[in-house]
């Protein structure tokens, strides 16, 4: 059993896991106020990755150490068990590569469009066993923010499941703008994608996914944390690696 440790932008996720199996998962505001001192009590954990599009991957690492754990800090050089067809790998996002790794890890090899909605849209494609790359997009959270932040009437607004068209008072108009915005951004997507290979699957993740599971038609919610089965995949495939040497 391995510890998964996915530090975000807005929160850190600490997960027992083994194969794409999730035994246990915490989640904790900040880097420096992770205690993984439990989970590790808990569960048969000997070997851990640590992987960070947020701050406070440091701290992480040497908690980690100081306990005797053995630490595989996920980076741009990392050996993965899929290609990588990018322009400028060193800028890519450890959770743009896990997410790819993890879909072929719960459904296997194939052509997907994977969607995880979180602070960031990112609409990433993979092919034959190659990420191909994709879009990055501003949030649900984010743009709502956005709005109110940049602006010096508007309020800051929440999702709403309703689809409504035209809005009649401000609040409504801003919740539409921003949950229908990002439906007909995404199914452009899809259609674009779909129509040039039917064979795809089109999968969502990510923390905001569950407001767009009923607006977008033709999508596979990931249940799983799919981030987090794929870092546990790289893991696991760099112990063999390093065995096999």
């Amino acid at each position: 059993m391995n510890l998964v440790v996915d530090i975000g932008n807005t929160q850190v996720k600490a997960a027992a896991v083994e194969g794409t199996t999730i035994t246990a998962l915490e989640t904790f505001p900040s880097a420096e106020q992770a205690d993984l001192k439990p989970i590790l009590a808990r569960y048969p954990i000997k070997r851990a990755i640590v992987a960070s599009t947020g701050r406070g991957a440091a701290y992480v690492i040497d908690m980690l150490s100081e306990l005797g754990m053995q630490v595989l800090v996920m980076t741009p050089d990392t050996p993965v068990p899929i290609g990588k067809d990018y322009l400028t790998p060193h800028t890519l996002g450890s959770d743009r590569v896990a997410a790819a790794v993890g879909a072929e890890a719960v459904y296997g090899r194939g052509d997907y469009l994977i969607v995880d909605f979180g602070t960031a849209i990112t609409i990433d494609l993979v092919c034959g066993g190659v990420f191909r790359g994709g879009n990055i997009s501003p949030g649900m959270c984010t743009r709502f923010r956005a709005l109110h932040d940049y602006t010096s009437r508007l309020p800051e607004c929440s999702p709403s499941d309703e689809t409504v068209f035209p809005a009649r008072c401000t609040t409504e108009a801003i919740e539409q703008g921003v949950m229908q915005g990002i439906t007909y951004e995404i199914e452009g997507y899809i259609r674009s994608l779909t129509e040039k290979n039917v064979k795809i699957s089109i999968i969502f993740t990510g923390g905001d996914a569950k407001y767009f599971v009923k607006r977008i038609k033709n999508a596979i919610f990931a249940k799983c944390e799919l981030v987090i089965c794929g870092l546990n995949r790289i893991l696991d495939y760099n112990a063999t690696e390093q065995a096999d040497i």
